[in-house]
């Protein structure tokens, strides 16, 4: 009965977060799992998983699913429920606020007595999931802060929805049109929130929206053939409505220019709160540039000898036609598994959905740059093939496109297999729920870089010898993102500079070189989670050969370290050897 009345006293929105999140709970063992991820609700020691953890996380995810804003990364992307609509309204930042330190408080008074390994990881993991809503939006304050994070409510909320390659449904459509009509109020939210905007991000949302309305006109002819004929008239009505919207928003920002900030840095402090409470990465900045530095030594010098070996070797030409470029890319993909298996790098579960690359189709294509272009299916959607959506080879590409005109198989590791989309359905099926939700750049990004390398030294590109550079211009670029990163969040590079830095020394295009300044300096600590969670892998790795000898089952660790993928790298490293050295500070 105390249930029930404490029940009655929530709000309508928090009770359905509590029916969802027990609903959640009781599903967690889904028949929808990855093969040779299906096991018992067991920890990895052989406990049962705490209840009280479960419980608690299975409610702050389903409120974070609602909360969480909208991003260009493909990594933390989340399935939202049907009629979804971003509020960020004072009220609605007010309630984050308030329910972050709810959430918070309730999951320090959880009793912490015989836990196991496991469950310490569980706790971390979720704590930092929980410090990462007062990182965002009391931190880097971005509602205040950063104009772009309207465009990203508005824009990138309906992008998330083109993403998803399955055929379009009637509720999908409608999901789209209720996110349209969303854009009125996103855009008054933002004019009343925005008291301390920031010069340079103001100016990447103006980009953003420069010709929005020939954009959304295209979005919108395109959608047409797709969308139920009864949802025509409603659909050109929102469109016009949310392109109304936005115009005005650009018209704002510009008038409100000439008085902002240039400030934009998070400061050592802030950039240490990350470290310690959010990435759960042991070391201090004066560490990561060390790293970073290092890797950028090792990554120039074999990049030359790479170069230097290929001296006499035709230089690599791009595919004639996208029809030739998504052929080859399907036989990689497919040629990539049977590799993994034949030289027992780790196991591919049979069950597990191709990755395959398509032509970017026409409702998509007016606002492809505003986050990376592929669908990596969810939780939900195991059974679905994942997509990378590609443009036509052309030598004009920005760097990454062009890598994959030349050769699909350097981004089909890092974002596929066995990057991002196969580490991601593995992690979706783990048969702990706390390690299917929470999302970690530094262990995903790591293992996406991480296979790279393993996979050329393992011989992947001895047929194609001139695609060894690509990954070591790769590594050059991760390698140099740390220092970047650091020296964005600490006010020691502004954009420009930053941009300017990279287009030298990786070198980059303009574009895609500015394009990453931008995204880093508004969401510091990303950009290290590359060449950084590389390195605690190798870490991990070295680590465990040591220790096991003999014993060191090389399958074994790469299929453990898949599944538990979304995990930062020091807690599955405490948790798989018992090393602790890495971890006691998170514990402070």
């Amino acid at each position: 009965m105390e249930i029930l009345l404490q029940f009655n006293k929530l709000k309508f929105r928090s009770r359905i977060i509590v029916l969802l999140s027990f609903i959640f709970f009781v599903q967690c063992g889904s028949d929808d799992s990855i093969d040779s991820a299906k096991t018992k609700l067991l920890n990895k020691d052989g406990g049962q998983l705490n209840e009280d953890l479960q419980s608690l996380a299975a409610e702050f995810f389903n409120w974070r699913s609602e909360t969480q804003p909208a991003a260009g990364d493909d990594i933390p992307r989340v399935e939202r429920p049907d009629s979804w609509v971003p509020d960020y309204s004072q009220e609605a930042l007010l309630e984050i606020k308030t329910e972050y330190k709810e959430f918070i408080i309730r999951l320090e008074e959880i009793p912490k007595q015989n836990w196991h390994v496991s469950d310490s990881v569980d706790y971390l993991i979720l704590r930092s999931a929980m410090e990462r809503v007062n990182w965002e939006f009391t931190v880097l304050n971005a509602p205040s802060r950063n104009p772009d994070f309207y465009v990203q409510q508005t824009l990138g909320a309906v992008f998330e929805l083109l993403l998803i390659s399955t055929p379009m449904t009637e509720q999908r459509a409608a999901n789209i049109i209720t996110i349209l009509k969303s854009f009125s109020q996103t855009v008054e939210d933002a004019k009343t929130n925005l008291t301390l905007p920031v010069a340079s991000f103001t100016d990447i949302a103006l980009g953003n929206l420069e010709n929005i309305r020939k954009k959304l006109e295209a979005t919108n002819d395109a959608l047409m053939p797709l969308f139920p004929e009864r949802l025509h008239e409603e659909l050109g009505h929102a469109s016009e409505s949310a392109i109304k919207a936005l115009e005005d928003y650009a018209i704002w920002l510009k008038m409100k220019h000439p008085e902002m900030t240039n400030d934009f840095s998070v400061g050592r402090e802030g950039y240490k709160y990350f470290l310690d409470n959010i990435a759960l990465i042991p070391y201090s900045t004066e560490e990561l540039l060390k790293q970073g530095e290092l890797e950028w030594n090792r990554s120039v010098l074999l990049e030359e000898f790479e170069q230097l070996r290929n001296t006499k070797l035709p230089e690599p030409t791009l595919f004639a036609t996208i029809e030739e470029q998504l052929s080859r890319a399907k036989i990689d993909e497919e040629n990539i598994r049977t590799f993994l298996e034949e030289n027992d790098i780790l196991t591919v579960p049979e069950s597990l959905s191709h990755y395959i690359s398509v032509k970017i189709p026409p409702h998509l294509a007016p606002l492809a740059y505003m986050g990376v272009m592929d669908d990596l299916t969810s939780e939900s959607r195991l059974k679905e093939t994942a997509v990378r959506y590609i443009h036509d080879p052309s030598p004009d590409l920005p760097y990454f496109n062009l890598s994959s005109a030349q050769d699909p198989r350097p981004l089909i590791l890092h974002e596929g297999i066995p990057g991002h989309y196969f580490q991601m359905a593995l992690s979706w099926s783990n048969s702990d729920p706390i390690r299917r939700r929470f999302i970690d750049s530094g262990a995903n990004e790591g293992i996406g870089f991480y296979v790279e390398e393993m996979m050329l030294q393992f011989g992947l590109f001895d047929d194609k010898p001139r695609s060894r550079e690509i990954i070591y211009s790769f590594m050059r670029l991760r390698a140099l993102r740390v220092e970047v990163d650091i020296r964005l969040a600490v006010g020691e590079f502004d954009i420009e500079e930053a941009g300017e830095y990279l287009e030298k020394k990786v070198p980059l295009d303009k574009e895609t070189a500015i394009d990453e300044a931008g995204f880093f300096a508004y969401n510091p600590g990303q950009a290290i989670s590359y060449q950084i969670g590389k390195l605690q892998i190798i870490k991990f790795l070295s680590d465990a050969k040591i220790m096991k000898g003999d014993k060191f089952d090389l399958r074994k660790i790469h299929d453990y370290l898949m599944l538990n993928g979304n995990v930062p790298i020091a807690l599955l490293r405490w948790e798989y050897l018992g090393l602790r050295d890495e971890i006691e500070q998170f514990f402070n």
